[in-house]
């Protein structure tokens, strides 16, 4: 399948899809994490997902797009460390904690791969 627009990019959709699942399973956190924990993981997840459709929309600018991707990359990091504190605080179980890690842990390393390979995201053919 050819891809039209960022969100035909799995990765693009593993970062919806976890900011989701992250944003749901948040809401039942004890209020005093509102401002810290809970608003930190959404922000962080959510970024991954933005800075993706930046990074799309700058396809033309290769060395934009990789400084794009490399922000969604350190975003993806950063939310994988707030899983890690809500599981040591309690607030996730290690299953699902664990789950969550691998699942950051592959989308890190889509990435890591798309900022490596940018040349054939910002090829002539792909730019304005």
């Amino acid at each position: 399948m050819a891809i039209a627009n960022v969100r035909d990019l799995h990765v693009y959709s593993e970062a919806s899809d976890c900011a989701m699942e992250l944003f749901e399973r948040s809401k039942s956190w004890p209020k005093e994490e509102r401002f810290a924990l809970t608003d930190q993981i959404r922000r962080s997840s959510r970024s991954v997902r933005a800075n993706l459709s930046e990074a799309w929309a700058e396809r033309a600018y290769p060395r934009h797009f990789a400084s794009r991707v490399t922000d969604a990359h350190g975003e993806a990091e950063e939310t994988l460390t707030w899983i890690l504190f809500a599981e040591r605080c309690g607030h996730l179980s290690p299953d699902v904690a664990g789950q969550l890690a691998a699942r950051y842990r592959q989308l890190s390393g889509g990435l890591v791969k798309m900022i490596a390979t940018r040349d054939r995201w910002c090829s002539p053919a792909k730019r304005r």
